[in-house]
């Protein structure tokens, strides 16, 4: 046993460092497990991924073994929420816990934090959207004054959907650089300073992805230096990177560069080019790309495998993709007669000449190894993007062996980060389910990683119930959400609340959210559960009204969710009993990147239910029905109100995947668990 392994058992020994430092701490025969493995990893370079179920304390398990190692770390979460929980909560007290003098630093995206320079331009923005936005806009002003960091998810109330947020923040398109009049006090800036100088940096996934496509986010200094590499949450990876790897030009990205434009324009150079006319050139492209679109249901995604989207003449769409790039190719050419007068010229220049290059890459055939749709809300949107991540893992994480054609590179990385090479540690409670973890390591391109799986410590037999009611109208039946939504208002009028209803669709939590407000009406407004609603509320304010229950006088809560909240949502207690899943959360099949997926599957001779959709579907469920049971001591029923997981073959596959949970058969067996958890 190498002497970091030693150190790392010793620390979570029932005597250890650990058992002094956290709270509740109990030593754990899987957590330790974990600890080890990566201990081992770090000691000797390669790459390891660890399925750790709800309750193992992953992140205990890397981060001790990290610090102890002495070396330079790199943490990636899913989320911001939980970056901020990282930094904020958990390496601090390590830190304290271990007595290393060790320097930490928080790292996002451009998007997170203020822009001191674009803040001014807003301030001085005849063309603000209504009355609140000013009042905000204030707020901020005021904000910025005191803030050191100028990260936005420190200022309270701050509504995550604010249109002022993009008007007060940059993107890589519209930041001046080193040209800006406030490049020196500019938070991106300072934020990637501490960066470089820390030992232990923690940023998100999101970020690592935008840095592998532009190198662009300083990363590219900061990663050769590193010789950790912890990922958690790591089930998110291939689909974050996917959005990053391929390319996209939007109508909104038109009309927002030809906004910026006039509004410089008028500001330094009123007279030397018409502004006005570039202006509208830009915003008559955008409208006219839409129009030969033609009128689609929002949220529509047309496959692209031909010269223009399906459904949409080719002839009008080629005409209109050459009229967006003529009209960015124009404004290049008028930005370029200005651009000694002021450094928004230079940047609003090579944004014209980018978003050209993007409309002509649109108008050629995809490229191979990718799909290509069209996104169609009240704006479009351009997409293509690769089938997974493996390709571009692969040349991440294989850096060092494949260095660049002279060996310099090489020899510097190795340098950088010892001969043995770098640690990769990919971690999450849902990786999939099969002992190889396949769902997982194959998108990634991490087929030949050591593969650890460590299962939960909580006695789900004991503490849970999974009821699959029989009798339910098919999941495409238009009956259907009106049946989940009264099985779920008799659970939260039962239980006083303390319900969390997942739905598959956005249509299907509109439909349960106003169903259940019916069912509920009649119950005493007293007692009387409240029907939180996601989108109705940022999310933020959502999750906090929810942790709150029936206290201070309320009623208790139910959350009609989808998406996001299949994950990462924390309500542990007796705050939340009741789980309803509407139904198996299979892969929408006409979505153009699931068909592309599922084509080169079966062109390989496999199934793309068996080796796609099914394990997909395991690992949402996971997910989803780890939101149930979070401590030793919490106590729930999982309700899944799909008939086909006990009628369908494929349907044993999938429980195996839950959580050993005990199994119940009836409404009355259902009735008489919801009277016990009340009880």
């Amino acid at each position: 046993m190498g002497e970091l392994e030693s150190n790392v058992r010793d620390a979570f020994a029932h005597d250890g460092v650990l058992s002094r430092a956290a709270e509740q701490f109990r030593e754990r025969e899987g957590q330790t497990q974990m600890a080890l493995a990566v201990a081992r990893t770090i000691e000797h370079g390669g790459v390891l991924v660890v399925e750790a179920g709800t309750g193992v304390g992953k992140t205990f398990s890397y981060l001790v073994p990290a610090l102890l190692s002495g070396e330079r770390v790199l943490l990636s979460t899913a989320t911001k929420t939980l970056q901020d929980q990282l930094f904020g909560r958990d390496l601090p007290r390590l830190v304290e816990a271990l007595g290393l003098p060790v320097r930490t630093a928080l790292l996002k995206g451009r998007a997170s934090y203020v822009c001191l320079h674009r803040l001014d331009l807003a301030r001085h923005d005849a063309s603000l959207p209504e009355r609140g936005t000013v009042r905000t806009l204030a707020k901020i002003e005021q904000w910025s004054k005191s803030t050191r960091t100028g990260d936005l998810a420190e200022l309270p109330g701050l509504d995550e959907r604010s249109p002022l947020i993009p008007l007060v923040t940059s993107t890589r398109e519209n930041c001046l650089g080193a040209q800006c009049p406030q490049f020196k006090p500019c938070h991106v800036n300072l934020a990637r300073r501490e960066a470089l100088a820390a030992d232990v940096v923690v940023i998100n996934h999101h970020l690592f992805f935008a840095d592998l496509a532009v190198r662009e986010s300083g990363m590219a200094e900061l990663l050769p230096s590193v010789r950790v590499v912890v990922f958690d949450e790591a089930h998110q990876l291939n689909e974050t990177g996917v959005q990053f790897l391929g390319a996209q030009l939007g109508s909104g990205q038109a009309l927002d560069f030809s906004r910026d434009l006039l509004a410089a324009g008028l500001q330094h150079a009123r007279g030397l080019v018409d502004w006005q006319q570039l202006a509208a050139a830009l915003e008559r492209a955008a409208r006219e790309l839409r129009l030969v679109v033609g009128k689609q249901w929002p949220g529509t995604k047309l496959r692209w495998a031909g010269p223009s989207p399906d459904t949409v003449p080719a002839e009008g769409w080629q005409a209109a993709l050459d009229m967006l790039q003529h009209a960015f190719e124009a404004a290049a050419e008028g930005l370029a007669t200005v651009s000694e007068i002021a450094p928004d010229f230079v940047r609003l220049h090579d944004r014209a000449a980018q978003l050209a290059e993007r409309a002509a890459r649109f108008a050629t055939p995809c490229a191979t190894d990718s799909v290509r749709w069209l996104d169609v809300g009240t704006q479009l949107r351009l997409v293509e993007s690769p089938l997974d991540i493996a390709d571009a893992m692969r040349g991440r994480l294989l850096k060092i062996e494949q260095a660049g054609a002279g060996g310099a590179d090489k020899a510097t990385d190795a340098a950088n980060t010892g001969e043995r090479g770098r640690a990769w540690v990919f971690t999450s409670a849902t990786l999939g389910d099969d002992p190889k973890l396949r769902w997982f390591t194959e998108p990634c391109g991490l087929e030949s990683a050591e593969v650890l799986r460590v299962q939960s410590p909580f006695d789900y037999a004991s503490q849970a119930v999974l009821y699959v009611p029989r009798t339910f109208p098919k999941p495409a039946d238009p009956a259907h959400g009106a049946e989940v939504a009264r099985l779920a208002a008799r659970g939260a009028a039962a239980l006083g609340g303390r319900t969390l209803v997942l739905t598959t669709t956005l249509r299907a939590l509109r439909t349960i959210a106003d169903t259940m407000r019916l069912a509920l009406e009649p119950i005493d407004p007293a007692i009387r559960p409240e029907v939180l609603a996601q989108g109705e509320l940022p999310k933020r304010v959502l999750m906090e009204r929810f942790r709150e229950g029936a206290s201070a006088g309320r009623a208790g809560c139910v959350l009609v969710a989808s998406a996001s909240f299949w994950e990462g949502f924390d309500a542990p207690g007796d705050v939340l009993q009741l789980v309803v899943i509407d139904k198996l959360p299979f892969p929408p099949p006409n979505d153009p990147l699931v068909e592309a997926r599922s084509q080169r599957l079966e062109a390989q001779g496999r199934s793309a239910f068996g080796d796609y959709s099914l394990p997909e579907a395991a690992v949402a469920l996971k997910q989803g029905a780890g939101r149930l049971i979070r401590r030793e001591t919490d106590r729930g029923v999982l309700v899944i109100c799909d008939a086909r997981l006990a009628t369908m073959g494929y349907g044993r596959r999938l429980v195996a995947a839950l959580p050993p949970m005990r199994r119940i058969e009836s409404a009355d067996e259902f009735d008489a668990a919801l009277t016990e958890l009340r009880a």
